[in-house]
This record gives structure tokens, sequence and C-alpha cells, in this order.
């Protein structure tokens, strides 16, 4: 069966073609590399690892619930319309809201993908054109290992949200370089490195939570790499430059922020949407998972150095101010620690 037989929605209404403005940069020097992005891309290298083999495909889902996450992770969870469904309208519910949320992971990582390759063709910098080169192949494996998840275990996907789908369109065709790395290698990369750490961390399945985990694995390194990348070159631009960047962050974190709602969601298993929406967008489960999201960008913005009176105000209304003084290095070590984890329970069930 193709995909688009699989997808819960029409998916020609989402189908769009980007025309992306770039220009593409050759350097001749070839020894002016900084460490820290030349190490970057050591380990881009030695972390390799191929979706086919590393991940145990011969595991099940379970069709009721294929996450295996608690109800309570549910937006609706609580909610009279929550508490009017039978057993297996719940279940129902529970396959399409996890469908929904993989096939966005899917989506925003072919826009990795095409964003990465972008990078590598207008970056100035050679040490950064060699890392984003082992991104470019971490990415095209993501999409090949969520679309594999998918198809063959869920059996069911979901067109891109409009929130997301307007967010790359806007990094994909702005032409400065560094606007591509702030999009995606930040805001993008960094929200869905908090929203993998709530599956792979809630997720009883072992097959769900190790594809997040190693996922994860390589999103922490790409986040970093765009951290490093952009603390050397904001401090050279004026304050007006600057004030344009931090106004494209406040604008794309309040449109993430709505991003969770599920909208797509809900017609399709004969809920009301309107109530639906408005139950989730009020509740407390979900203000509190919206200021986790940005528990790995906050510390990223500030230490490139975008961090004016707007983008402080922004972070303390959504409530995540305090997330400035998170460790990145230390969240990047404990994911490769996870990962590595996983690995050697494979290893272990194996023998």
């Amino acid at each position: 069966m193709t995909t688009e037989l699989k997808y819960a929605l029409p998916v020609d209404q989402t189908n769009w073609t980007v025309n992306g403005e770039m220009e593409t940069v050759l350097r001749w020097e070839y020894e002016d590399g900084r460490d820290s992005l030349l190490n970057l891309y050591d380990k881009g290298k030695k972390q390799q690892w191929d979706a086919a083999e590393r991940i145990d495909w011969s595991q099940d889902l379970d069709p009721h619930n294929p996450m295996e996450t608690p109800d309570e992770a549910i937006s609706i969870y609580g909610s009279p319309m929550w508490e009017k469904m039978n057993d297996k309208e719940k279940a129902n519910l529970r396959h399409h809201l996890q469908a929904w949320q993989i096939s966005q992971f899917l989506h925003g990582e072919q826009g990795a993908l095409v964003c990465t390759a972008k990078i590598v063709q207008e970056v100035p910098n050679l040490d950064s054109k060699y890392y984003a080169a082992t991104q470019v192949i971490d990415e095209a494996r993501h999409v090949e290992a969520y679309s594999r998840l998918l198809h063959e275990k869920f059996e069911l996907a979901y067109p891109i949200t409009p929130p997301l789908k307007a967010l790359l369109n806007d990094i994909i065709t702005d032409k400065r370089w560094d606007f591509t790395y702030l999009g995606m290698q930040v805001l993008i990369e960094g929200l869905a490195l908090a929203a993998f750490h709530r599956i792979r961390d809630a997720s009883k399945n072992p097959l769900a939570s190790s594809v997040n985990a190693y996922v994860m694995q390589d999103e922490a390194r790409h986040v970093a790499f765009g951290r490093l990348a952009l603390r050397d070159y904001y401090p050279e631009l004026s304050q007006a430059e600057r004030d344009e960047r931090e106004e494209f962050v406040v604008e794309a974190c309040y449109h993430m922020r709505d991003r969770f709602l599920s909208e797509e969601v809900w017609e399709v298993v004969g809920l009301p949407k309107a109530e639906c929406v408005e139950y989730v967008d009020k509740s407390d489960g979900m203000r509190q998972f919206r200021t986790r999201l940005f528990s790995r960008i906050v510390p990223v913005i500030k230490d490139i150095g975008l961090w004016g009176d707007k983008v402080q105000k922004a972070y303390a209304d959504m409530g995540c101010l305090d997330f400035a003084q998170i460790d990145t290095d230390a969240l990047l070590e404990q994911d490769n620690q996870v990962a590595e984890e996983f690995d050697r329970r494979m290893a272990a069930g194996a023998a």
C-alpha cells in the first residue's frame, strides 16, 4: 500500500513546493576549522548507525496503545468527552493521537533533511559544511526510521500540521544562512528533543522508545551544532540585525507552542473538534507540556546571544525563563548515555 493511502486525511491538501532562495558558497581555505565544530564533526562520524540494524523491527505494537503510554498523557484525559467514550473508542483515539504525533516527527525530519542540505550549500565555513554533511545522513536515517514505524507498525499517518508547515516554509525560503540554523538547528530541533524525550521516557514499548532514544542521540548533537556556529556569529551583527532575529525567535516560539493541539485528529475519530481544542488549549497538562517543550531551546537562545528584553519577556510569559540555567552539554551527554543503555539492553536480550 502506498503512503498516501495510509493518511487519515487527504494528503493532497498539504503537499507544497517551496521556492527557496540561497547562495552557494565554496571555500578554498581548508585549515581554518574551529576545534569545537571539528570535534563535533568527529563525533558525528563515529556515531553513525543503520536504522535497519540497530533497531529491532521484529517487535510489535499493541493496537490498543501502540507506544504503551499512560492515559494521563492523552490531552483530553479527564474531560467530559473522554468520560463519554467506551473502551473501543478510547483505543482508537490512542492509535490516532500517537500516529499523529509520530507523523509530525516524520515530517519535521524531512524538513530537517532539506534544511541541512541547504546549510551544506550556503554556510561560509568549511567546518560547518563538514558537520552538516554528517547531519544530512542523520536526517535521512530519521525519516527512514519514523516512516517505517508509521507505515509498518501503526499503518496510519497524518499530513503535516499547519503551524509546522508555516515555520518550515519561513526557514526554507529565507536566503540568510544563519536563519536556517536558527530556525531548524535551534528551534525545531530543540522543540523536537523535548517531545522525543517525553515519549522515550514514558513509552513502555521498547520499539517506540528505542527509535526516539536513538534519534535523540543525533538530535542533541544537531542542537549543539547550531549553538556552536551561531554564538560566534551573532556578536558580529548590528543591534538592528539581532533585533530582527529575536523577533523571529519570539514569533516562532509562540507559533510552535500552538502546534500540539492535535486539531486534525478530533473529527476523524468522531469527537467535537471545537470542544476538544478548547479543552486541550486550557488544560493544566498542556500548559505544563508546553513549558517543558522549551527546556532545550531557552538555554541555547541565551548562549548564542539573542537574549534581549523582548525574548526574555516572551519566555517569562510562557513560564520557561528559568530554563536558561540548564547545562546543555550535560543534556547532550545524558542523551548519549540513554541511547547506549538501549544498545546494552538489546545486546543482553540477544545473548
